[in-house]
Parts: C-alpha cells; structure tokens; sequence
C-alpha cells in the first residue's frame, strides 16, 4: 500500500536528511542503517527501483519515480563494497563473488507499516559492482481492473475471455510496462477454491495466497520449457508462465492450451497485432495459433496528472492542428479542453503523481483467425481489428488524456516511442 502524499513527502525529506547527516560522519558510520534508512527513502517517495552504480570516485544512487530516474545521493567510495555486501546478505547471495551477476530478494520490515518486498540484482562492472533493488511494496491483491486504467470495454473482452476454460491469453508490450502486473490481477479475479492454479515465473514477483508459484532455477535445469511439462502433471485448470522467450517454451505453451487449460503469458512486442505473426516466427503452425489465442492485451505505462494540481486549459490552434494526425476530425473537433499539472508539494512540483497503463485489447475473433491462417501480416490483422471496433493504445491514451488523467504528450511519448 502506497503512502498517502504529503504524509510520503514529508516522511521522504527527513528520512533523506537522515541520510545525508549519517554520510557526514567522519566515524562510526552504520552500513546497516543506511542500507536500511535507503529502502525507507525509496518507499516514502514512491520509488520503483533503486539503483547503486559506481563511479571512478562515488558510489551514484537513483531512484525511479514515475517512470524516470533521478538523483538521490551520492555515496562516498570507500563504502561502496560494503553497501553491496550488505544488499547481498540481506538477499541471501554469496559475498565473495564479484565477477558474476546475481539475483535475490528480500524482505524488509518497518514498525507499523507493511513490510517491503525487494527484487535484487547485482552485475559486475568497470568501476565494481553495481546494485539494482526494485521495490514490490503494492501486493497483487490490490489491484483491479478498474484500477490499472482499462476501459469499461475492454473489462468486458478480459472478463469474456477468462470465463474460457481453454486458450491463451497473451499481455504484450515492453519491459517494465506492467505485463505481469496485469496478469497477476486476472489470476486474482480466477483465484477460487474450485480452481487450481499453477505458475513459472523468473523471478516471483508477489506472494499470491492459494496459488502455487514455481521459481525457474536453470542452474537445476528447471527453465520455463521444463517447468511447463512438470506442471501438467500437477493437474491444474489455469497456468501463468511468465515469459515465452523461445520457441520450445512457446510449443509447449500452445499444446498446453490446446489440451483444456486456459493459460497466462506475457511476449515482447509492439502491439497486440505484431503477437500474432511473432508466434508464427516462433515455428508454431498457424492453425495452432488460430486455434489457440483467445485474447492479447497491448500496454504502456504513462504518467498520471498530480490531481492536486491539475489544471485545464483550452487547445490552441497549433496543437489542434498536429491532434488532427492522430485523431478522426469529428473527435479532434469536439474535444477542446487539455489538461495538465502546474506542480505541487504533494507531486514535488512535477506535475505527475502515479502512473497509469494505455490499452489495446485485441478478441482473436473469426476474422482474425482467417488472417492468421493465411499468414497474414500485422498491418492487415491491425486493420481488420480497427474494422471491429478495437481501440489502439493511441486512441486510449488520447481518452485518457481528454478525461484529465494524463497529458497528450505523455500519450504520444508511449505511442511512438
């Protein structure tokens, strides 16, 4: 659970002036509480990573608010080998390894408030090791639909398609753009006690109470191929696996689906239509495809406007005449009001305060399977869904934006990035 605004702003500024008064001791400097008050830090300020690069003379922290990096601290270099050893005590890791990545986790937990769940990576580089910690603080539990921004049509593809007992259903987009997150809320809305769910994930990224998560460990030769072909035989009705990467795991995925399993996964495209002949390219056969995708979910994460401060103004010429690219005239015509944040306290005079997905849920209908039978290519299988009413990220995001939740140029810094 997030913290309230100012009460995380207020709670953000002097946990970072403890910080800086601990760093200008000249003695007695605790690794511990600073490992420790920075995770704090991180939290407070709704940070979604932390990361610890070295440099030839500091240690650089950022933290990710919002999507975007920014400075934090710059720790002393004499320290920087114990910030990481103490990182890799807390995530379990081996200390005397320092020419090798490695991943943990760990939990961290603060008096009177829920503990803070981290994902830890550390890799080797030029200056010495380096630290990434994504914070998990928000548990899947809390989410919905609603609340990860799809529209009321689009609930409606994703509440059809998950009463199928059978099928794939795909989330697609680029790393970091809440594929798994969404997935992670569908498994939530499935999670019954008549229900059995099994999932492979590299890493688990939440707890899911009542469903049975696997880690893929390639070292024991558990990959996600491997894990598939166990899990069938664990008797399960829904599976999530976590990424298709290869072509096994992938036609493993497909026969999976086909044999009365509805099953969860995310891919790395650009758009829902681009999955479609992705899979193709994977070597499995069209009529399986056709047969076996149910639905595909393309996101983007944007910032959201500081509700605070949102402030509305009306579309000057100019800007009407470049939104008559993007948008059919009778919308464009309609629409002149845009909004945007003048920056507050409560958002530290950014603007933003949160993020929210862009959507485009694609129903792999009879049309759709004809065109992926005679392999078509994702212009076409984009035109024959647009035909049928599906909305692309762009015209969600410019929906968004017309509705004050976003700003247009946080749309269209997604939409062609």
């Amino acid at each position: 659970m997030k913290l309230p605004s100012k009460v995380g702003l207020f709670m953000s500024s002097q946990i970072k002036e403890k910080i800086e008064a601990e760093l200008a001791k000249t003695s007695g400097l605790s690794i511990i509480s600073l490992v420790h008050d920075l995770i704090v830090y991180a939290n407070a300020s709704r940070s979604s990573d932390i990361h610890m690069d070295p440099t030839e003379n500091f240690l650089r922290v950022r933290v990710r608010i919002d999507g975007e990096l920014q400075h934090a601290f710059s720790f002393p270099k004499k320290i920087h080998s114990e910030i990481i050893s103490r990182i890799k005590i807390l995530s379990g890791l081996r200390t005397d390894e320092h020419q090798a990545a490695q991943d943990g986790r760990f939990r961290l937990n603060i008096d009177n408030k829920p503990p803070i769940d981290l994902r830890v990576s550390i890799a080797p580089t030029y200056y010495g090791e380096n630290a990434v910690l994504r914070l998990l603080a928000e548990r899947a539990e809390n989410y919905t639909l609603e609340s990860l921004g799809f529209s009321n049509k689009n609930q409606e593809k994703i509440l059809k398609a998950i009463k199928k007992t059978c099928g794939m259903i795909l989330a697609t987009g680029p790393t970091g753009s809440g594929k798994t997150t969404t997935l992670y809320t569908i498994l939530k809305m499935l999670n019954t006690p008549e229900i059995s769910i099994i999932t492979i994930e590299d890493p688990i990224e939440y707890s899911v109470e009542g469903v049975e998560q696997i880690q893929v460990n390639p070292r024991t030769g558990l990959t996600f191929a491997q894990g598939l072909r166990s899990i069938l035989r664990q008797d399960p009705n829904v599976i999530m696996v976590g990424e298709i990467r290869d072509h096994e795991t992938a036609g493993i995925a497909v026969n999976v689906a086909l044999t009365g399993h509805l099953l969860l996964s995310t891919l790395h495209t650009n758009d829902p239509a681009t999955t479609l002949p992705r899979l193709l390219d994977m070597k499995i056969e069209s009529y399986l495809v056709a047969s076996t995708v149910n639905l595909v979910i393309g996101q983007r994460l944007v910032r959201k406007i500081c509700e605070k401060c949102r402030t509305a103004k009306e579309i000057t010429p100019a800007q009407e005449q470049s939104l008559a690219e993007f948008l059919p005239p009778k919308i464009s015509q309609a629409k002149k009001i845009i909004y945007f944040g003048k920056g507050c306290k409560d958002c530290n005079f950014s603007g933003f305060f949160g993020r929210v997905s862009l959507h485009e849920v694609l129903v792999v209908n009879e049309k759709i399977k004809e065109a992926i039978l005679r392999k078509a290519t994702s212009s076409e299988i984009n035109s024959i869904a647009r035909s049928f009413g599906t909305a692309s990220m762009l015209e969600d995001g410019l929906e968004k934006a017309f509705s004050g939740i976003t700003t247009i140029e946080e749309v269209l810094r997604v939409s062609y990035e």
